[in-house]
């Protein structure tokens, strides 16, 4: 039995309210169980240095927890930037998005993504690249409907969920209290029509086989399919 009461295939409840910033172009809020992530989406109309001349755009991501978004207050980002770990998983945020994206439809225009953990309960990254999709998508939605884009530049849907082997056995969706106990643990991230973009898999004491790395792909692909249905009735 999970510490939840879940059935090793069922994920948490989900929930995706959109609009939820007044000023920002996209947004949503998004919830799996007790993990709560707020999701911006900003368009500026420039491009980092790099990409100037182009006639493309780029989307980027950046990432952060709340201090009190875990059980101890946790230190914010000092002057001297973003931790190791909250790069990292900016860094997959970004790359996960851009995976949907059509550059040149944007022209040379950026979007940042925002996702700013309120609670963490586990699969953080997973809730934010979920619910970032969703924050852009309707970043695009503005831009289209004000003109300022006369092309939809998105090619497809991203989501992402968490499984792993706890207890001996596959299931979907970790908590914390899975997480922090788990034989193994794996981020899937997956277009809407079940595209492979990333995985990161992690054996946490002995190798797990091939086996059981298919039996939680199988719980991947589920999982993934119903956030895009999730993210499809927003």
């Amino acid at each position: 039995m999970r510490p939840s009461g879940r059935t090793f295939n069922e994920l948490r409840q989900v929930t995706i309210e959109t609009g939820v910033s007044r000023y920002a172009e996209g947004s949503c809020l998004i919830k799996a169980g007790n993990t709560h992530v707020l999701c911006t989406a900003s368009w500026e109309e420039n491009v980092p240095p790099w990409m100037r001349g182009r006639g493309t755009g780029w989307v980027t991501a950046e990432y952060s927890m709340l201090p009190r978004a875990t059980h101890t207050r946790g230190r914010r980002d000092t002057k001297n930037g973003p931790s190791g770990r909250t790069q990292e998983i900016q860094r997959l945020i970004g790359r996960s998005l851009r995976a949907v994206v059509d550059f040149k439809a944007l022209g040379e225009r950026q979007i940042t993504v925002d996702c700013d953990v309120i609670q963490a309960d586990g699969g953080t990254r997973c809730a934010s690249i979920t619910g970032g999709f969703v924050a852009l998508r309707e970043a695009i939605r503005w831009a289209l409907k004000d003109g300022v884009i006369t092309k939809d530049p998105l090619t497809g849907s991203i989501a992402a969920v968490s499984c792993g082997l706890y207890g001996g056995g596959p299931v979907l969706d970790l908590d914390y209290d899975e997480d922090s106990n788990a034989q193994a643990d794996a981020n899937f991230v997956m277009t809407g029509t079940g595209g492979l973009v990333e995985v990161q898999a992690t054996a946490e004491g002995d190798p797990f086989s091939e086996e059981q790395f298919q039996a939680i792909f199988a719980l991947a692909k589920q999982g993934c399919a119903e956030l895009t249905a999730k993210q499809n009735e927003v």
